[in-house]
């Protein structure tokens, strides 16, 4: 049985290009960043864009992310796939760590 073509669906993605907010990030407090990508002055990243996450807070040490879940988030089973959450974590938690780091910082010193 094929299923080629039955119940199919399609999404276009555009994203800005990454480097433009790579830039600036090297410019910039980790807080004025992130506060700058949340306000849409900078472009967040593609995978922001291909999953529709969205900033909703930043404060020092703490970012909080959105996502409205879609069936482009289903897994094979029909739910939301657990990647999604793992994904809102892995940013929520690198970007409360980014927002802690003074202008021209990219990662944390641990000494």
């Amino acid at each position: 049985m094929s299923t080629t073509g039955a119940g199919r669906r399609s999404r276009t993605i555009t994203w800005d290009d990454p480097l433009i907010g790579a830039r600036a990030a090297q410019t910039m407090a980790g807080i004025e960043y992130l506060r700058a990508m949340a306000r849409g002055e900078l472009p967040g990243p593609p995978i922001a864009a291909l999953l529709d996450l969205r900033i909703a807070e930043v404060e020092e040490g703490r970012v909080v992310f959105t996502v409205e879940p879609a069936e482009y988030h289903y897994n094979p089973i029909g739910v939301v796939h657990g990647g999604l959450a793992c994904t809102i974590c892995d940013s929520a938690m690198g970007c409360a760590v980014h927002s802690t780091l003074p202008a021209g910082r990219a990662t944390p010193r641990w000494s």
